[in-house]
């Protein structure tokens, strides 16, 4: 077989990561990228977890029909939300009939999302490098949310979230109203504080803490969302290399899952591989017959190419 790289080339492979960083040093991990497809605006909230820096953006609008773009640096985490029925009073203070964060303004500035919200929750680079990824109605519910994963891989790296309208669904003792219209959809624990409700005291433990009749609407619902504490085994998703496609509103179909599989972007082999490092790597181990200069050149450009396209789409966005 023939011998793939020099020390020297090895080295310089090792240093693409370093060479590519972004404008500031600081290298994206991974985009974000929120769609609104409600038939009314949307006022996204984020909040990033105790200890990690928050994002450059921490609430914003988007229009019926608009999408932005937020870059999360290498191990962040943290919460994206939709608030809805947003208001500004006389006197400029931005308030929120759903979501609310508290902070008077648009930007949540870390204040994270009044109960009830639809919550989709990632920790970045987290154990084995993998992403870890959720939708969450644990806090309740108040606006239909997807996240599809694009261009990454691992052994549970698909789509997940919650299409149906939970607030028409939902139970009269946990309904949120605004006058004749329903809003929002409470927990069983915001709504009635009871301990096994709420996962604590005695009932503080996954043996302890069991669905209830209340998270077992949320869960027939959304099978793949989280709808109570102790919720992990078909809620939680991870990947490697991905990007993170976040929409308010999906458009329903017959099943969650078939919906999410239809959001993804049809692309090409060479992008499918060059998000994908895994393939990638597999592809060039294939190289019996090349000659050794050959070999390395092509790990080289190939390398340099995905960490350059990823870069330049940063730039661009």
């Amino acid at each position: 077989m023939a011998r793939l790289c020099s020390s020297t080339s090895l080295l310089f492979l090792l240093l693409i990561p370093h060479l590519l960083l972004l404008p500031g040093g600081v290298y994206s991990s991974a985009t974000f990228t929120l769609v609104n497809k409600c038939e009314h605006t949307v006022w996204p909230g984020i909040l990033s977890n105790a200890g990690i820096a928050p994002l450059q953006n921490t609430g914003f609008t988007l229009l019926k029909g608009d999408s932005k773009t937020i870059n999360a640096p290498s191990s962040w985490a943290g919460r994206f939300w939709g608030r809805t029925h947003c208001t500004l009073d006389s006197s400029a203070k931005f308030s929120c009939l759903t979501g609310d964060c508290g902070s008077g303004n648009l930007e949540c500035s870390g204040s994270g999302a009044a109960p009830p919200a639809t919550l989709a929750e990632f920790t970045l680079d987290g154990s084995a490098g993998f992403d870890f990824f959720d939708v969450s109605l644990v806090d309740g519910y108040n606006l239909p949310m997807m996240v599809v994963p694009q261009g990454g891989s691992g052994p549970n790296c698909s789509a997940t979230g919650c299409m149906v309208d939970l607030n028409s669904a939902c139970p009269s003792a946990l309904k949120v109203m605004s006058g004749d219209q329903g809003v929002a959809c409470k927990s069983a624990c915001e709504a009635f504080g009871n301990a096994e409700y709420c996962c604590r005291g005695a009932y503080g433990t996954p043996d302890t803490c069991t669905p209830s009749a209340y998270s077992k609407v949320f869960k027939s619902a959304c099978p793949t969302a989280y709808s109570y504490a102790y919720d992990d085994k078909s809620s939680t998703f991870t990947c490697a290399g991905a990007d993170y496609l976040i929409t308010f509103c999906p458009t329903p179909t017959s099943t969650s899952r078939k919906s999410a599989d239809a959001q993804k972007p049809h692309r090409n082999q060479e992008d499918q591989n060059s998000g994908n490092p895994e393939m990638v790597y597999q592809g060039l181990m294939d190289v019996s017959s090349a000659s050794s200069s050959n070999t390395c050149s092509s790990i080289i450009v190939l390398t340099v190419s995905a960490a350059l396209r990823r870069w330049l789409f940063q730039l661009l966005i």
